[in-house]
């Protein structure tokens, strides 16, 4: 990987108003120019330059549906980077004890592209350790243990399927940049945020990453999981 092309990615990244605008996208979703120019407090015509750049730059694509065309980050890839980042310094203690009740909401529970992050993800990835159906297995990396494939298919998660590649690839290791602790990514982490939709588990923020557990959620999460709401907090 040469120097010029990882300084010509920051460059993009690091811009105020393009910053915002991958951020945004972070949570897997497609959004108008519109919406990203108002995300991010800037006109259609400064939002309209940003995007092309970070197009040419292979950060986003673009889908057109009729007169309108609609951003997304270019895959997981871009978000893992944005992910990482965000975990380079210090949390501080004010932003983890902030009164703000979105920052709060994100950090409890929010989409990271793909998959749950936040408290509730960490909890889930705690719970499944110590249940002995993942494990640590090399860098970055945790493996389904046989026992874990069978407690999966019972929840409706078939691990055979063609879907998650090979068994080494199934579940990846993402820093939670919020927690500075290690949550569920990769295919299952996809899965069990698509499952807990699909459930009526929890539900998505029209206006932000965060996403909220439901009265059933909390229900399946105890009786499947172990968790319960005392112990995760506002949710």
């Amino acid at each position: 990987m040469g120097q010029h092309n990882i300084s010509s990615v920051a460059h993009l990244i690091a811009e105020p108003v393009r910053s915002v605008i991958l951020i945004t996208l972070v949570d897997g979703s497609a959004m108008s120019a519109g919406a990203l120019a108002r995300a991010a407090g800037v006109t259609a015509q400064t939002a309209s330059s940003h995007l092309a750049k970070l197009l040419d730059g292979g950060l986003l694509s673009v889908e057109s549906k009729g007169r309108h065309r609609y951003y997304r980050l270019a895959g997981a890839h871009v978000s893992h980077v944005l992910e990482s980042l965000a975990t380079i310094g210090p949390v501080t203690p004010a932003w983890r004890h902030t009164p703000n009740r979105p920052a709060q909401a994100l950090r409890f529970a929010r989409c990271c592209y793909d998959h749950l992050a936040g408290q509730i993800s960490i909890a889930v990835t705690q719970s499944m350790l110590t249940r002995g159906f993942i494990v640590e297995a090399g860098e970055r990396q945790y493996a389904v243990t046989a026992p874990g494939c069978e407690w999966l298919q019972q929840l409706g998660i078939d691990m055979n399927d063609p879907a998650f590649g090979q068994a080494s690839e199934h579940a990846r290791q993402c820093l939670d940049w919020t927690e500075r602790q290690y949550h569920v990514a990769g295919p299952l982490g996809a899965r069990l945020m698509d499952a807990f939709l699909a459930w009526g588990w929890i539900s998505r923020s029209s206006a932000a990453r965060s996403v909220s557990v439901t009265a059933l959620g909390w229900e399946g999460l105890k009786q499947h999981f172990g968790i319960s709401r005392d112990a995760c907090g506002p949710g």
